[in-house]
């Protein structure tokens, strides 16, 4: 067994890993910001991994950490974490966004992350240590939102669409694609920025519970710098990368996007993210963007929107939290063998 003699070189080894799976997280979700952007041709795909690392590493100045607070002592009895349950949900979700990567699905890191450290919890203590009384934070939010956030990006990608088209209806559509050539610049950018504050932030609360376990904060400090600019550092360097297998998904088979469908849906995802993120509640932006994508074909006509691959996605929205569980509770179990 592992001696618990020297929790600063644990605590470093999780925020390690922590960052590992907050690059997983931008490379992973880069689809999110970029796919429409791209499939668009407003710009080419290196220039929109940078615009979009820009500004999910720009949302680490000037906004509240609400959704960090809901995943550091929100969602888990942090009496009942150790450092054995924080690294083994880190684990799970890992493993999870690599395999759905792998796979080219736009499934949720967010959902991967709070499975992972849910099912670990569980694994170590039972289900008394998952917290439900804290609407709209917690568990209540946060599986609740699994539905609404995709049903708000639906509805806002909907109604702006319906909207431009009455307002541009007397307008040739070249004028009107090369104003959207512009304005989708602008929409791309506020995705990315509404992504990196409400993704990054889910990292750092793993990090604070890693430091508040090991006694280095005491469970009401404010977040340090150091671990809001490295989370948000971290993303922005998975974005940078690039997750192309998971962009052709969301950017073409979904449906066909022209520059004003571009701007309808990364508006209506990015204002959806950002409710949620100043009430606290860790939402899938995977699922907000690929409802607003869906919003706006579905503008059109119900059959612009291809409905077999979306429902390919929607079972790995399914399955994402209990798998990503399934496998921190395994490595929970593997971890107690050594530790």
């Amino acid at each position: 067994m592992l001696a618990l003699s020297a929790p600063l070189m644990i605590v470093g080894l999780i925020i390690l890993v922590a960052l590992i799976f907050d690059y997983t997280n931008g490379f992973h979700d880069a689809a999110n910001s970029i796919a429409t952007v791209v499939s668009t041709r407003v710009l080419t795909p290196g220039k929109a991994v940078m615009l979009a690392a820009f500004f999910n590493f720009v949302a680490a100045f000037g906004f509240p950490t609400y959704v960090a607070s809901t995943i550091g002592k929100g969602l888990i009895d942090i009496a009942q974490v150790n450092f054995a349950v924080i690294l083994a949900g880190l684990l799970g979700a890992i493993f999870w966004n690599i395999l759905t990567w792998y796979l080219g699905l736009p499934t949720s890191s967010s959902h991967a992350l709070v499975g992972g450290y849910a099912g670990a919890a569980v694994a170590k203590s039972g289900f008394g240590v998952l917290l439900w009384a804290n609407w709209p934070k917690g568990w209540p939010g946060t599986l609740s939102f699994i539905v609404i956030a995709p049903l708000l990006g639906m509805a806002l990608g909907t109604t702006l669409m319906v909207a431009v088209a009455w307002i541009f209806r007397r307008v040739a559509p070249g004028r009107v694609d090369r104003l959207f050539r512009v304005l989708q610049v602008l929409s791309a950018s506020l995705y990315s920025l509404s992504h990196g504050l409400n993704d990054a932030q889910k990292t750092m609360g793993i990090m604070m519970a890693a430091l508040v376990t090991g006694g280095y904060l005491a469970g009401g400090e404010e977040i340090p710098t150091w671990v809001i600019l490295s989370a948000h550092g971290a993303i922005a360097l998975g974005t940078l990368s690039g997750g192309w297998r998971i962009v052709k998904t969301m950017g073409t088979r979904i449906t066909r996007l022209r520059p004003v469908g571009g701007f309808c849906a990364e508006t209506g995802g990015g204002v959806a993210i950002l409710f949620a993120s100043f009430f606290g509640i860790p939402v899938s932006t995977t699922h907000t963007i690929t409802g607003a994508i869906m919003g706006v074909g579905s503008a059109h006509r119900l059959s612009a929107v291809r409905w077999a691959v979306a429902g390919r996605i929607l079972w790995a929205w399914i399955l994402t939290i209990p798998m990503a569980a399934l496998v921190a509770a395994l490595a929970y179990g593997a971890l107690t063998l050594i530790w």
